[in-house]
């Protein structure tokens, strides 16, 4: 009789996959974190931001067409709704994480054959 209340304050709901454009956006964030060496840094700060994603996604919307003078390839819109989601910390993190992870690689296969 109370199935639909199980569910009535879930959090957890699947989100939808990743579009090509949101992919390659995490990727170029990643690759420029690690390029400046910021990775401890981004990673501190995207842990310290986290209850603020969604509220950050919406005032990025907000001003979404002042910035569009300035940014007309569509990322930003696109940032934006990738903030929107629940696991968006978790999706840049990784990212970043991942980045990292195989620059060491290169760094340390590099410095192996040198």
């Amino acid at each position: 009789m109370f199935d639909w209340l199980k569910h009535a304050f879930a959090v957890d709901v699947p989100e939808t996959p990743l579009n090509d454009v949101q992919r390659e956006l995490l990727e170029r964030l990643a690759v420029e974190v690690v390029r400046r060496r910021m990775t401890t840094p981004a990673l501190t700060f995207l842990e310290m931001s986290r209850p603020l994603n969604y509220l950050g996604s919406q005032a990025m919307r907000f001003f979404e067409p002042t910035m569009s003078v300035f940014v007309n390839d569509g990322t930003y819109a696109e940032l934006a709704k990738l903030l929107e989601r629940r696991d968006a910390i978790d999706l840049i993190s990784d990212a970043i994480e991942r980045r990292e992870r195989a620059s060491q690689d290169s760094s340390a296969r590099g410095e192996e054959t040198a």
